[in-house]
């Protein structure tokens, strides 16, 4: 009989930190409180309560002069406050993959977006996660999710974030990434799940699929260790969970050749070494191989590789370098030009001690015990991972223009070069592509190769999409005497044609002036922006008839405002007839001013006394408002000086 122990059995690395914490504080003599058990492991909570560590899930009963650590699986944002506020010490042993996505969730709801979880709704990480947003949504399963998505039409609208429990299965996950993508039209993603408890379900997989027996070691408890047990047990028929050596029986491996060990990541090393030990005892195999507790604890923690994204603590910022402690045995710095790509930035501005922070593995140096690490590598791989997320979920980038090349023009996203053919630019064909150059778009990726670094662009799928949008609420809103600033499209004989935002209106020729006028080019040209209200639509054959000329514009309501009787006019004569002269007061309004108004003295002919195109002082005399007609006179302005120069005469005399 052969026995075989996955490597990634036992502790992960926000357990193994947490557990480290709890040993500092022992080794530094403080009183010490786990707020909740430190991992889902009642063997490890009793091995550091028989050390002084107790357990407490109540604030008010916390001795306020207590070092409080808080378990790897975190807690609510008002928890983490309340034991702040009262605790003189507070340590934050939150495994830092849990501890990103209480930022994610916090940072979704404060731009105004809907967090969406997928895990265990009572599991103690679900409800820390859940705790630092107001409004969120805990999703068991993917049917849960389908069902609230397909419950309403306004679901599916939401501006949506979806994360998951850490400890969640991949096949979970996918299939409601999949649910989600298919439904929402404002969909953002954050794959969450550890990437110690993939590779763990993986090894599990692989590992189960080779063996007659899988034995799980693991608190009955634990969310990881269960999900461990229903990952084996589709590959193998024989699998258990033991919570420690002492449950093992032979009779239940009598038929097997080979078993598989693995451990959930709350498990302590010495329990798996004893489920080892007690096998090879109680089947009399020769072949197993002893591991020692040091070797198990070595497995424990994760293994560094170049090229690996690991989480780590600032610990330091040195004159040329940026500690980071990754929980292992090996020292992580940053050099200082590995910090960022802008070579402004001072890495004392952008990073702090105690920051947790993703990095890139660049070289492990296993004899020295370092490992070179890189924010800036890592910062450029996201970028990917976003244009990536952009194409697949047909989401909205910004760009700036930087050059025009053969066939299109390239639009610089976050420094990657994004071309964008001529067609998708939204430039006539034709038309000069050099004038978007240093302009800031939008565009959407249409194709994405990170192998070639190649990247397509449109910037008309934006533009049309938004146009959509423009058109379908300008018709839910539309109404008669509605008032629109628009945009002279063409023109014809009858009339011009008006862009509202996306739909065209027609002004007809009679709505343009109030005055006569033979083309519509007479008071608009094509590109003007006009004022326009509606005076009637068709929905159906959406057909809207605009209307230009106001009662603001109506030039008889202008002389009313400006003049009255009595008040004199600089007007111009327009028109000659037998019995008087018509004179323009203002544009679209003529008076009268008859033969007999023309002078002080008979006027036989009308020509003696004025002529078309002559400006003269008249005054008004009569208004009729019915008729809208107007009399003038020139007399009146004259007589008055008739009998101031016979009173002249008499002082004379």
């Amino acid at each position: 009989m052969k026995i075989q122990i996955a490597k990634t059995a036992g502790f992960c690395y926000g357990v193994n930190r947490a557990v480290d914490l709890v040993d500092q504080a022992i080794r530094d003599r403080k009183k010490a409180v786990t707020f909740g058990p430190i991992a889902h492991n009642r063997h490890l909570v009793q091995h550091f309560e028989e050390l002084g560590v107790l357990e407490c899930s109540e604030v008010d009963r916390i001795d306020p002069d207590a070092c409080v650590i808080i378990r790897s699986h975190g807690v609510p944002r008002a928890t983490y406050e309340a034991l702040k506020a009262r605790c003189a010490e507070v340590i934050d042993a939150t495994c830092p993959s849990v501890k990103r996505i209480h930022k994610l969730v916090a940072a979704a709801e404060e731009q105004g977006r809907q967090p969406v979880i997928i895990g265990t709704p009572s599991h103690p990480e679900v409800l820390a996660i859940a705790g630092w947003c107001n409004h969120p949504l805990v999703f068991a399963d993917d049917i849960a999710l389908e069902n609230w998505l397909n419950e309403s039409p306004e679901n599916s609208l939401k501006p949506i974030t979806l994360v998951s429990q850490t400890t969640s299965t991949q096949f979970l996950w996918e299939s409601c990434k999949k649910i989600a993508k298919k439904v929402c039209t404002n969909l953002e993603i954050f794959d969450t799940i550890c990437k110690a408890t993939e590779n763990r379900q993986t090894e599990a997989a692989e590992l189960a699929s080779k063996c007659d027996a899988m034995i799980v070691v693991g608190d009955r408890h634990s969310s990881n260790t269960g999900r461990l047990v229903h990952i084996c047990s589709q590959h193998c028929k024989q699998v258990k969970l033991v919570d420690h050596a002492g449950e093992l029986c032979a009779e239940d491996y009598s038929g097997a050749s080979e078993i598989g060990i693995t451990a959930g990541a709350s498990t302590p090393a010495w329990i798996i070494k004893e489920v080892n030990k007690t096998m090879s005892e109680i089947t009399n195999n020769i072949d197993v191989v002893e591991e020692s507790f040091e070797a198990m604890l070595e497995n424990s923690i994760k293994t560094l590789n170049t090229g690996d994204k690991v989480l780590g603590t600032v610990v330091a910022i040195g004159s040329t370098e940026v500690q980071v402690d990754l929980g292992t045995k090996h020292a992580g710095y940053i050099p200082y030009d590995e910090v960022s790509a802008d070579p402004t930035v001072k890495p004392e501005d952008v990073l702090h001690v105690g920051d947790e922070i993703e990095v890139f593995v660049v070289r492990v140096n296993d004899q020295e015990g370092t490992v070179q690490l890189s924010k800036k590598k890592l910062e450029g791989m996201k970028i990917w991972d976003d244009l990536e997320a952009a194409c697949e979920n047909k989401t909205v980038v910004e760009g700036v223009i930087t050059e025009e090349n053969k066939g299109g023009v390239v639009a610089n996203v976050k420094g990657v070069r994004v071309f964008i053919p001529a067609s998708q630019t939204g430039i006539a064909k034709g038309g000069d592509l050099g004038t978007l150059k240093g302009q800031t778009v939008q565009l959407k990726i249409r194709e994405f190769n990170r192998a070639r670094r190649r990247v397509l662009g449109s910037i008309t799928d934006v533009t049309r999409e938004s146009r959509r949008a423009a058109i379908e609420k300008l018709w839910s809103e539309i109404e008669v005497g509605k008032k629109y600033t628009g945009t002279v499209k063409s023109m014809t004989s009858y009339g011009a044609f008006v862009d509202i935002g996306g739909v065209d209106g027609m002004v007809h020729i009679s709505e343009l002036s109030w005055g006569r006028i033979k083309t519509p080019d007479e008071v608009v040209k094509v590109g003007d922006t006009i004022e326009v209200f509606v005076i009637k639509f068709d929905a159906e054959k959406k057909k809207i008839s605009l209307g230009y000329k106001t009662a603001e514009m109506n030039p008889w309501n202008q002389f009313t405002t400006k003049y009255a009787v009595g008040d004199t006019a600089t007007v111009k004569v327009v028109k000659i007839v037998e019995f008087g002269a018509f004179a323009e007061i203002l544009p679209g309004v003529d008076g009268l001013i008859h033969i007999s108004q023309l002078a002080d003295h008979r006027v036989e002919k009308v020509a003696d006394a004025v002529s078309e195109g002559q400006e003269v002082e008249a005054k008004i005399i009569e208004v009729d408002a019915d008729r809208k007609r107007i009399s003038l006179s020139i007399r009146a302005l004259l007589e008055p000086a008739a009998p101031a120069a016979e009173e002249a005469e008499e002082a004379a005399e």
